[in-house]
C-alpha cells in the first residue's frame, strides 16, 4: 500500500514518539543540519532539534545547565559550562546547535555550543 492511503494507515498504525522523530528527522533534513546519529567524535557540527529536557548540574569546581537535544535519530547532550540558567533555553524548545562533538560517559556532547532558539514545529 502506497501513496495517500498507505501513510494514512502509517500515521494511524504508528506511536506518537515514533511520528514525531520521523517529523523531526525530516525538519532537520530539510534545514541542511546533520543528524546526530552520523557526527562522530571531534567532528564540527550542525544540528536541529528539540530540547527533551533541561537542568542544573552543579558539579564540585562550577554549575553546568546542562540540554538533552533530539533530533529524531539520536539524542545529543548540550553543556554549557558555567552557566545556571539561559533564556529561552526550554525543555520542548528547538533549537539549532553547533560544536565539536565529544563523548562523556559513552554520550555525545557538545560542550559550550553556539545556539539559534527556532520555531516550534
Amino acid at each position: 500500500m502506497s501513496g495517500y492511503w498507505g501513510r494514512m494507515m502509517r500515521r494511524l498504525t504508528t506511536e506518537a514518539e515514533e511520528l514525531d522523530a520521523d517529523d523531526l528527522s525530516r525538519t532537520s533534513s530539510a534545514a541542511g543540519a546533520q543528524h546526530t546519529c552520523d557526527c562522530a567524535c571531534g567532528e564540527e557540527v550542525t544540528l536541529l532539534g528539540r530540547l527533551r529536557s533541561v537542568e542544573l548540574c552543579p558539579r564540585e569546581a562550577v554549575a553546568t545547565l546542562e540540554a538533552e537535544l533530539f533530533d529524531g535519530s539520536e539524542g545529543i547532550t548540550l553543556v554549557w559550562l558555567g552557566r545556571r540558567r539561559i533564556p529561552g533555553i526550554e525543555a520542548g524548545r528547538m533549537v539549532r546547535a553547533s560544536g565539536r562533538v565529544a563523548v562523556r560517559d559513552g554520550r555525545k556532547v557538545l560542550y559550550n555550543p553556539y545556539y539559534e532558539l527556532q520555531r516550534s514545529l
